[in-house]
């Protein structure tokens, strides 16, 4: 999960600093600056294993499972955010089998088999602490499977509609993702993928060389920023098109992925 914002966390009001304060704070920014440069030139330079970030994000959201849906969730609450806008993208069409991918404790299956009970749900996450989770919820119309985002254990054309929210960006390898949605939806079917994203080139640059390697050594198994040139790019090599690709406020990445 991002620890994004880092940045933005740590603005300093200067309106009412005396000159002696503001260069006091200015000497503290330089300082940190250089430990964040030189943080970049150490781990940013080297990157991880596919493995090494997966075992990193089972540990995380290991220890993150059993309080993810509670008021104490920390920086998991902005995932909340993503569940209006996936419900209202996923009624513009009907479904009958959907999967979520990188379901967590189904909190996204939970709002939507109460919604559309006829309809059945399978959830797929890395973490068995998360599915552990889900299966306690007894979804009498959902199926929960501990498994690979980049490598779906499901038959050809199994789901009309794959959704994925804020998880993107703990796959080392996006290309197998979007490899396994074309293998497992239905002709006409579509991806629905929300996440965190940005055009500012510096932003991304400053993002992936800077916090994601922070977060890392934090003990998160965040990967990158999944700009929009990743995903056209995963997509057309997929044999998918890209109908829908907005940033919406928050940084939030709204994407409709299609297959034909």
């Amino acid at each position: 999960m991002f620890s994004h914002g880092f940045f933005r966390r740590h603005e300093l009001d200067i309106t009412n600093m005396s000159s002696d304060r503001l260069l006091e704070n200015e000497k503290r920014c330089q300082i940190s600056m250089r430990i964040l440069i030189f943080s970049a030139g150490v781990i940013g330079g080297k990157y991880m294993k596919n493995e090494e970030y997966k075992r990193l994000s089972i540990s995380e959201f290991t220890k993150a499972a059993g309080r993810y849906e509670s008021n104490h969730a920390g920086i998991y609450e902005m995932c909340k955010k993503d569940y209006p806008d996936i419900l209202a993208e996923l009624e513009k069409e009907p479904f009958r089998e959907l999967l979520d991918a990188g379901c967590g404790p189904a909190p996204m299956i939970s709002l939507l088999s109460e919604k559309y009970p006829d309809r059945h749900y399978t959830g797929l996450d890395l973490t068995p602490a998360m599915i552990e989770q889900a299966k306690k919820k007894s979804i009498p119309n959902a199926t929960f499977v501990v498994g690979d985002c980049e490598n779906f254990p499901f038959e050809n054309d199994s789901f009309d509609a794959i959704i994925c929210s804020m998880s993107f960006h703990h796959y080392p390898n996006p290309q197998a993702f979007f490899d396994s949605v074309k293998r497992c939806l239905r002709p006409n079917g579509r991806l629905i993928l929300r996440d965190v994203t940005s055009d500012n080139k510096i932003l991304i640059w400053l993002m992936n060389t800077l916090e994601m390697p922070l977060a890392n050594i934090c003990g998160h198994g965040d990967v990158r920023v999944p700009t929009r040139d990743v995903v056209m790019e995963c997509s057309r090599k997929a044999g998918l098109k890209v109908e829908k690709f907005e940033i919406r406020k928050g940084m939030r990445m709204h994407c409709v992925v299609r297959k034909a």
